[in-house]
């Protein structure tokens, strides 16, 4: 009898559990239709890191790229993002570790020669769906 009952109740609890909700990011500053367009949705410990929990692609169209990321968690989270252009599945790096392809940051944020600040990239993202647009561009 106890395993029917889990059986019976086992859809009841992952339907209770409701998944997050997607960001939305328009990517602008895509130069040609080639390669990928990569987001990071991260929590402030892992911006600017490799390792942020909610990700997603999509081919890169000239102009503006949509990406979706699926399943995001209500928080406060930073958006990161690069072009891909040459496909290779990662962003490219130069010997010091500057980015070599086109990166860009939530609220638009700009960065010279330092990692941007989670506190300006910050937003909030709630039990709806959010929309958010930045631009990708080369750090010199």
């Amino acid at each position: 009898m106890h395993r029917l009952a889990a059986v019976l109740l086992t859809p009841l609890l992952l339907g209770a559990a409701s998944p997050g909700k997607p960001v939305v990011v328009a990517v602008s500053g895509i130069g040609a239709a080639k390669g990928i367009v990569h987001v990071d949705i991260c929590p402030a410990k892992q911006f600017t890191r490799e390792d942020c929990p909610w990700a997603a692609e999509a081919v890169a169209h000239a102009g503006t790229t949509t990406v979706t990321v699926p399943d995001v968690p209500p928080g406060r989270y930073a958006a990161q993002a690069y072009w891909d252009a040459n496909g290779n599945g990662k962003a490219d790096r130069n010997f010091i570790g500057m980015p070599l392809e086109l990166v860009g940051f939530s609220n638009d944020v700009q960065v010279k020669l330092s990692r941007p600040k989670f506190a300006a990239a910050a937003f909030d993202h709630g039990t709806a769906p959010t929309r958010i647009t930045f631009a990708v561009r080369k750090i010199p």
